[in-house]
């Protein structure tokens, strides 16, 4: 309202990232501004079917990005945890080279897609496929995660879940003691949420999605330890989550590392939105809100000028 008091022309719009051809959701907003002489750029509909994880407001909920329903046919299959990550080597949580060979093959048109250089050749060499090093009390915890789907502290011994689904302390076991002498089981974890989240220490699977690459990679409340390693997902991970090329190298301590991931917006996402900016810059744009991206984006995308 202000900027178009401001006599410019605006549209908002919530994409979410999963819909472009990555395994997490992650819902955005966008607005796009332009003085009334200029051409408004339209949003880009999107590519892939995607699993809606978490909640949608619904006070906004026209201003989704979306296909009319009915259409959803027409889109490329979602992506999976799986997809985007079987590929890599396995890592140890006390992993310290920023640099290391590739071991496996690419399974999935993602990860070839991914993997591709500058010059359009696949890597060879994996940036940043380190994770966060955990204590050792927190190490020892997700050690005692079981590798199966959907677990989490929820599976350690002492905690007993009730009718509600909310977790208590079973009476019956005695509270186990990690070497430290700190508990097994955190009262944080106990109380997260009021005693209903299955976060805390959640180990994430192969065919699951992500809500939302985070800037933190501490397992204390958030699902975000590998399906089948003791550690959390590492920074390389967490950036191909979010659609960064494996030959992006991020700088800066682990942490800032993780929060530069984190913050970013998913490269699919920005690569279609820039798309349509260039197609306004072009005057390309019909004035409508949406566009459909060309075929096979961004791989046979086609090229544009923009003069400056």
């Amino acid at each position: 309202g202000r900027l178009v008091g401001m006599n410019y022309q605006a549209r908002m719009g919530m994409m979410a990232a999963g819909a472009y051809g990555l395994p997490q959701f992650r819902m955005r907003v966008f607005m796009w501004g332009a003085l009334s002489s200029e051409k408004l750029p339209q949003y880009p509909l999107p590519t892939h079917k995607v699993i809606v994880r978490g909640v949608i407001p619904t006070e906004f909920e026209s201003n989704t990005v979306a296909l009319d329903e009915g259409r959803e046919i027409d889109l490329k299959k979602e992506l999976f945890l799986g997809d985007a990550l079987s590929d890599l080597p396995s890592v140890e949580n006390n992993e310290q080279r920023d640099e290391m060979p590739y071991t496996n093959e690419p399974t999935s048109d993602f990860q070839h897609f991914i993997r591709l250089g500058r010059d359009g050749a696949l890597g060879s060499v994996l940036y940043d496929h380190r994770p966060l090093q955990l204590n050792d009390d927190d190490y020892q915890r997700v050690c005692q995660i079981p590798k199966r789907e959907g677990a989490n502290f929820r599976d350690l011994p002492g905690v007993r879940v009730r009718s509600d689904n909310k977790v208590e302390w079973d009476p019956d076991v005695e509270r186990v003691k990690l070497p430290s002498g700190k508990p097994l089981v955190p009262d944080y974890a106990m109380s997260f949420v009021g005693g209903s989240s299955t976060k805390p220490f959640g180990r994430l699977w192969w065919d699951e999605t992500v809500p939302t690459v985070v800037t933190r990679a501490e397992p204390h409340n958030q699902t975000i330890i590998h399906p089948q390693q003791n550690r959390v997902l590492t920074i390389r991970e967490n950036a191909r989550l979010q659609g960064f090329p494996d030959y992006y190298k991020l700088t800066g301590p682990i942490k800032e590392r993780y929060i530069q991931v984190g913050n970013a917006v998913a490269v699919p996402v920005a690569r279609a939105l820039g798309y349509s900016l260039a197609m306004a810059m072009k005057g390309s744009s019909d004035g409508k809100p949406l566009m459909s991206l060309p075929e096979n984006f961004p791989s046979h995308a086609e090229q544009i000028e923009v003069s400056q």
